[in-house]
């Protein structure tokens, strides 16, 4: 393949290659934990971090809303649910799941075990891309 054709493939086309997807997936991540990472360093320095939780969920919302529109709109190439609001309702319902998931290993993490935040943060991170991308692909974006 060359490399035009790569690009083409990885950066520009909708593809049901799931390596490529992941790939995008990892890609979008990146994205909205910079996004997520980003706001929880913002909220927790200037607001404090006596609401370190608060900040998690909020900064994970944000995060949450960047991964959306990447999925929908570049990530994924088939939309399983029909209906749009449907759609995002499931997708924020697995949210949801993937925020309780970070609140549990942040609170473990930087709470209990007393890692610095932003170092919990990347090792919840990963932990919680593996559930997302999974409940998702099968969820809403399988193939048929």
């Amino acid at each position: 393949m060359r490399p035009g054709e790569l690009f083409r493939l990885v950066a520009i086309e909708r593809t049901p290659d799931v390596r490529v997807q992941v790939l995008r997936y990892l890609i979008s991540g990146g994205a909205a934990f910079l996004v997520d990472a980003g706001l929880l360093t913002l909220l927790s320095e200037t607001l404090g971090r006596e609401m370190l939780l608060l900040w998690t969920a909020v900064a994970f919302a944000a995060g949450l809303l960047t991964t959306y529109l990447f999925s929908i709109l570049w990530v994924f190439d088939r939309r399983s649910v029909k209906n749009r609001a449907a759609e995002a309702g499931i997708f924020m319902l697995i949210g949801l799941a993937g925020l309780g998931l970070t609140e549990l290993f942040m609170w473990i993490l930087a709470n209990k075990a007393g890692i610095h935040y932003l170092p919990a943060k990347a090792i919840t991170t990963m932990l919680v891309f593996i559930w997302n991308f999974t409940a998702k692909k099968s969820i809403l974006f399988r193939s048929k």
